[in-house]
């Protein structure tokens, strides 16, 4: 018995010190440079990401919720938690947690939902400012800014260090002015203890310099994702861009090639897209080490 829980013990110290040397290692990437932060979406697509040498992985709420059959934004608070938890110790590299609105309303709970979400161990998470409703897509402003200051709060009380960032989704929800809107709210949530900002769906070099000058020395993510967003590595890095995510991109880009091969097996009852299939030797080879 006390053999048992001196094992115990000792994995949860490891485990501590494993946790504060990923979120020490995050931090560090988001002050200089710009780094590459990749979306996997269950236990295969985290280890083969790491195998590739990216230096930090991030939970894709869409990508992961397509898995579960549901729609983005319909996986409940539990199911996420238990998702970001199955990544984070899948992997050495650092997690940043897609944690979508903190499935709360209220400053208090979403500080809450933030505290259960830091005992999985992730090294950076996410709040978004919208609040899925059709006729005020987006946070109230003051509210909005709350939800990031008691983000904040929860966080700094844990004494984790971990990486917060605000995120405005006015391209998402149509804004109607959406850089305009941008500007604002990611200025505001940068002063209200964000630590990276982030505004999904800009795309046009012109703005993404806008919002990197707007909350400088702040770093900013920029997701890249679909069609709409033709900019390289490279030059995001030279506008100033600090982290790069393609959010469900990776997902999508597996569930293309899904849907194409189904669609002309049935249709066509020819199976020629599956020789574009990844090879079962080589996953096999990877996954021998788990």
């Amino acid at each position: 018995m006390a053999r048992a829980q001196g094992r115990r013990a000792y994995l949860v110290y490891m485990n501590s010190l494993q946790h504060k040397s990923a979120t020490a290692t995050f931090r560090r990437l988001h002050k200089s440079g710009c780094f590459l932060l990749p979306n996997p979406w269950d236990i295969g697509t985290t280890i083969y990401l790491e195998h590739l040498g990216f230096k930090a992985l991030a939970t894709t709420s869409a990508g992961f919720a397509f898995s579960c059959g549901k729609q983005d934004g319909r996986v409940r608070r539990d199911e996420m938690l238990d998702h970001i938890r199955e990544i984070v110790e899948t992997t050495s590299l650092p997690v940043n947690a897609d944690f979508e609105a903190g499935y709360a309303d209220e400053p208090e709970h979403v500080a809450g939902n933030v505290r259960l979400c830091l005992k999985t161990g992730v090294a950076g998470l996410s709040i978004e400012d919208n609040s899925r409703r059709t006729v005020a897509p987006l946070y109230e402003k003051k509210l909005a800014i709350e939800r990031v200051r008691a983000a904040r709060r929860a966080i700094d009380d844990s004494e984790t260090g971990v990486v917060l960032t605000g995120r405005c989704e006015a391209w998402l929800v149509d804004d109607p002015k959406p850089l305009h809107t941008a500007l604002d709210r990611l200025a505001a949530y940068a002063e209200a203890g964000a630590d990276c900002l982030y505004a999904p769906g800009v795309s046009k070099p012109d703005q993404i310099a806008q919002i990197v000058k707007t909350v400088t020395p702040k770093p900013v993510n920029v997701l890249v994702s679909g069609f709409n967003h033709q900019l390289t590595y490279s030059e995001l890095a030279d506008l100033g861009v600090r982290r790069i995510s393609v959010g469900s991109g990776l997902a999508l880009a597996a569930w293309g090639g899904f849907l194409r091969a189904a669609q002309v097996i049935k249709t066509n009852g020819t199976f020629n897209l599956l020789a574009e299939n990844a090879a079962s030797a080589d996953l096999n080879k990877l996954f021998r080490r788990t």
